[in-house]
């Protein structure tokens, strides 16, 4: 996005990679992120009443239908994956064309907000980046990595899954050779915090330039 002299940055990783972690460091060096998870649990999460559902669960539920609401209006994710990943995959592309695209709207008035504030580049926490083509309306993108025995059991710690279910999850994402070869920075998280500070820290002062010599 090339807006005022503003620019959009991927933020990208395998689950365990760090992520988050890493978006608290650029924040701190003046680098706000918009989390795209969290923008998809607000659009999910419970109403009050049906007039305050957001514009993307009235549109998965004109296509899923009533079932997929739990009694606080909030989404049934238990009920949606059995419909999305029981095979049908008609089911899981609408699924993802839905919410995509209410996803990305979403992140680009949050984004705006923060160029509005005065944060001239601001990155975009995507899980899926490729995957949603959030990666599209990135000038750059960061890869957060770490060795896989390392993210394994941050996984298996974080998420209270055994060893073997770790490493399913991790299967069935991009390799980290593939994300790391598409990405324009790669920021490996397996060191100690004042480590990873000074590499934020450089990874920002690149950006910065960057930013500086194409926007200005």
């Amino acid at each position: 996005m090339k807006k005022n002299g503003v620019m959009l940055v991927g933020l990208c990783g395998r689950s365990g990679s760090g992520k988050g972690y890493i978006a608290k460091m650029f924040a701190e060096y003046g680098i706000p992120s918009v989390d795209t998870d969290a923008v998809y649990r607000k659009m999910t999460s419970p109403a009050e009443d049906r007039s305050m559902l957001s514009p993307c669960m009235n549109e998965l539920i004109a296509r899923f239908g009533e079932q997929i609401l739990s009694a606080d209006l909030s989404l049934n994710r238990a009920v949606m994956r059995s419909l999305v990943f029981g095979g049908d995959k008609e089911a899981l592309a609408d699924l993802n064309r839905i919410t995509h695209r209410h996803i990305l709207e979403k992140t680009q008035e949050t984004a705006e907000q923060y160029f509005r504030d005065g944060s001239p580049i601001v990155l975009i926490d995507a899980p899926v980046l490729y995957e949603s083509g959030f990666d599209r309306m990135c000038e750059r993108v960061v890869c957060v990595t770490a060795p896989e025995d390392v993210i394994v059991s941050r996984i298996m710690k974080r998420d209270g899954l055994s060893e073997e279910d770790a490493k399913k999850r991790l299967a069935s994402q991009k390799t980290r050779e593939e994300l790391e070869d598409r990405a324009d920075y790669v920021i490996f998280n397996d060191d100690e915090r004042p480590v990873l500070y000074e590499r934020v820290k450089r990874c920002t002062e690149s950006l910065h330039a960057v930013r500086d010599e194409h926007y200005e």
